[in-house]
């Protein structure tokens, strides 16, 4: 297959190419490379598959809607990956317009780009923040999700909203993926366990917040990307027995899916922080502080709809994937 990947120097993004690329497919890869974090670390990522024969990579932001639509005319993607966006809960405290015309505007012309292109399924990045101040666990995507608690979150949820005006109006069928707190080798400086390594290898304070009380369901790198490509595969169908009266929120009968893909084994963050010690052979130095704005206590993924529908469920384990990722950074930063 020919596939757009948007975010392609980014953590999922980069992944994600490699394997595509491994596998034979051919991929067209954009990214804005903007400075939200070290764009040296985005560049070193593209290292990775920017020599391939079968990878071109071009330079656009998502919100350059002539650059869009001449990539989408140029290339004609088959199938497409929306991976860039504007991430973290944080910074859109801070900057909410960034969020509004990346993941809002840029979406729109990734929308357009792929009804003006007849392309066969749009797969894109939703998030676990969509399930906002919901507190049945595990998080079902047959939840009503209609209170989001950061601007990040509520760009996440239209963006699933968009995408099924598309799958109805022009019968472009689309999969939204909640990724549930994606971490390993090759990922985001500004995301905790990168932080955390940081400061315990410098012996600086960690900051906890929640007074480590909080779970998140961490799901590794490369079990995302599995799960990613086997979504790809398999364009969203309608749902024959969706109806109005009852109406199903993961499903619909335009060609519409969301599905939640996280470790469906929430970790405990002093657990998290003490497999990252071991992994290290160093304590960590803790500043206990009360939960952030924005943020939610606990995130679990009901992965039932993965299971069934796409014979998958992510599994590595965290000492695991903890482990990997100090091996990555050690080697990566020469220490």
């Amino acid at each position: 297959m020919k596939v757009l990947v948007t975010g392609a120097a980014g953590f999922v993004g980069s992944a994600l190419s490699l394997k595509l690329l491994e596998r034979g497919d051919t991929v067209i890869g954009i990214d804005n490379h903007n400075d939200y974090y070290d764009p040296a670390l985005k560049e070193a990522r593209l290292d990775r598959h920017a020599g391939h024969p079968n990878y071109k990579h071009l330079r656009i932001d998502l919100t350059d809607k002539k650059a869009i639509e001449a990539l989408f005319a140029d290339h004609k993607p088959q199938r497409v990956v929306n991976l860039a966006a504007q991430a973290g809960v944080r910074y859109s405290i801070e900057n909410p317009l960034a969020y509004i015309e990346s993941n809002i505007i840029g979406f729109t012309h990734i929308l357009e780009g792929c009804r003006h292109s007849g392309v066969e399924h749009l797969v894109y990045a939703s998030s676990s923040s969509v399930y906002g101040a919901n507190t049945t666990m595990p998080f079902s995507v047959h939840d009503n999700v209609d209170h989001p608690l950061s601007l990040y979150a509520a760009t996440k949820k239209s963006n699933e909203l968009m995408a099924h005006t598309y799958s109805h109006l022009y019968n472009l069928p689309s999969t939204g993926l909640r990724f549930f707190t994606v971490y390993g080798p090759w990922g985001r400086p500004d995301m905790a366990l990168f932080k955390f390594t940081k400061a315990i290898l410098a012996g600086e304070n960690i900051s906890v917040f929640n007074y480590g009380k909080h779970r998140r369901d961490f799901t590794y790198i490369d079990d995302i990307v599995e799960g990613v490509m086997r979504v790809l595969d398999q364009p969203a169908q309608s749902n024959q027995d969706w109806s109005g009266a009852n109406p199903d929120s993961g499903t619909s009968m335009a060609p519409w899916r969301v599905y939640n893909i996280g470790n469906n084994n929430p970790v405990e963050l002093m657990d998290y922080i003490a497999a990252l010690e071991k992994a290290l052979g160093k304590k960590a130095k803790m500043d206990m502080l009360p939960l952030q704005p924005g943020d939610v206590p606990d995130t679990y993924a009901d992965v039932a709809d993965l299971v069934e529908q796409l014979d998958y469920k992510p599994s590595t384990p965290i000492d695991k994937g903890i482990t990997n990722f100090v091996a990555w950074y050690l080697n990566y930063f020469n220490m």
